[in-house]
């Protein structure tokens, strides 16, 4: 080969790869830009995912709290209510402290089935059809008529047995949310 003929392969290699330099420099930079987006976009899709899982175990943290308040309260005025029954001493406040807890725990409750999970809605499908039991009971006794297991004795008890359950439903609302059991309950 002639020392001509070198130079025009090499010249012909030189400009091929002047020209070509840009347009593979432009694919490697927008390769480049193409991953460097899809890393931005995972990133912002996992951020946004967890502020998601964050604002929804907020909203049911607050809400089994709500949940949890208002179905002791309701037990407390119902047991308040009982006692004032049994001593007949039931007046217009004692009736409203009642209606108040009532209306609150319904609040809660209709709240909760909204965003709670299924075990706990379990429970509390259960306690709130015992409230709404030992309720009926409690005015059934108020009023004269009480039915069977309608002593005072018995919806004390029955009562008894809702706290052991209530403590049930608050250890499912306590694993839904992932709380350690350190004091052994």
């Amino acid at each position: 080969m002639s020392s001509a003929l070198i130079a025009l392969i090499a010249a012909v290699f030189g400009v091929t790869g002047t020209l070509l330099a840009p347009v593979l420099s432009q694919r490697s930079q927008a390769k480049a830009l193409a991953a460097d987006f899809d890393r931005q976009q995972r990133a912002a899709q996992g951020a946004w995912q967890r502020e998601r899982f964050q604002m929804e175990f907020e909203k049911r943290r607050a809400c089994y709290i709500a949940a949890n308040a208002a179905m002791s309260r309701y037990r407390v005025q119902l047991m308040i209510y009982l006692w004032r029954v049994r001593r007949e001493e039931v007046d217009d406040a004692a009736k409203q402290e009642l209606e108040a807890a009532r209306h609150a725990h319904h609040a809660a409750f209709a709240e909760a089935q909204m965003v709670a999970s299924d075990a706990v809605l379990d429970h509390l499908d259960q306690l709130a059809i015992a409230l709404g039991i030992a309720y009926g009971r409690t005015k059934d006794l108020e009023e004269g008529h009480p039915g069977p297991e309608g002593s005072f004795e018995e919806i004390e008890a029955y009562l008894g047995w809702f706290w052991r359950r209530w403590q049930e439903m608050r250890r499912a609302m306590r694993d839904d949310l992932g709380a350690r059991d350190t004091h052994g309950q």
